[in-house]
């Protein structure tokens, strides 16, 4: 149920980790969390406890925040800027030893193409992450067929998308945060979905943990409250659009790839080595559709990424 008081205010922000006044020869190892054990005063009396590295991700944010405080060394006179840079290098070297993940995800379903969704995760051997609209699922024979597949696929996670999908009035719909709340309450329990994650018609809003991000205010109070209430909001990375009546894509298979693999080559998804997906269910009716969309997952699998579920977003290091 709803928490009562939803004038509680939310403060998004990390933990300052550390404060990096190094040279230049030494961001490379204190600023990326290694410790010159020789640096430690000990006494033979006490035990040595063990310093803490930071996650990869934490010293990211927190560089990508400002959190970082920089000292300009006075016999290496190394200005700010440059040691940022520095910084970031070092990370993104770091974050590159490391496995990329990838998050194929699939809106308002079920709906005509779910079916070959899910027969494309069973002869792909990949995981996939539904966003499901309850109304959908209850206007037929066929549509519940298509949930009942779902929710017997192991590689296929189920998650929220609201009821109504708005009616696709966003606007409106946003414009009550109580009811559009309720809506997602409702195809929880109509669905009987296990995980707390949602995605908002009609936005790109991501809210969890310390994030907070939107791209548009109206939906960000309907967010909000979701987020008061224990659930994770998740947006996308990239967007793949199909006519899901001709199986034409609107963006090229290779212009989608080409994105996903930007995101994680230069750390620019919302999380780096982290990328996510957004296509729709009924991309895929079209033979044409499901051809395009198995080329993808062969081209994302030649690059060794990992495919995710959307409940073990992002993937830290």
């Amino acid at each position: 149920m709803r928490k009562k008081g939803r004038g509680l205010a939310i403060l998004f922000g990390a933990t300052l980790l550390g404060v990096w006044m190094s040279s230049c020869q030494n961001l490379s190892s204190a600023a990326l969390g290694y410790v010159n054990r020789d640096s430690i005063e000990t006494n033979d009396q006490e035990p040595v406890i063990p310093v803490r590295k930071p996650l990869l991700l934490d010293k990211w944010d927190s560089l990508q925040r400002n959190q970082i405080l920089f000292v300009v060394d006075t016999v290496n006179k190394i200005d700010v800027k440059t040691q940022k840079k520095n910084l970031k290098d070092s990370l993104k070297r770091e974050f590159d030893k490391k496995p990329k993940h990838v998050f194929l995800t699939f809106d308002d379903g079920p709906l005509v193409g779910s079916a070959a969704i899910d027969s494309l995760a069973k002869a792909k051997d990949i995981k996939v992450s539904v966003f499901l609209v309850g109304k959908h699922a209850n206007s037929g024979k066929a549509r519940k067929r298509d949930l009942a597949r779902y929710e017997s696929n192991p590689l296929i996670a189920c998650y929220n998308h609201s009821y109504t999908h708005a009616h696709n009035r966003y606007t409106y719909f946003y414009s009550n945060p109580n009811t559009a709340f309720d809506d997602f309450e409702k195809n929880e329990n109509d669905l009987s979905l296990k995980h707390k994650i949602v995605r908002l018609p009609g936005r790109n809003i991501w809210i969890y943990d310390d994030v907070r991000k939107i791209d548009l205010q109206s939906g960000s109070s309907t967010a909000d409250l979701l987020f008061e209430n224990g659930y994770k909001v998740y947006g996308w990375d990239v967007e793949w659009r199909i006519n899901s009546l001709t199986g034409v894509p609107v963006q090229a298979l290779e212009t989608v790839f080409g994105k996903m693999k930007s995101f994680l080559n230069y750390k620019s998804s919302m999380t780096p080595n982290n990328v996510v997906l957004l296509m729709h269910d009924d991309m895929f009716q079209t033979k044409k559709g499901q051809e395009l969309l198995g080329q993808l997952i062969d081209n994302l699998k030649k690059e060794n990424y990992n495919f995710e579920f959307m409940q073990d977003y992002p993937i830290k290091y």
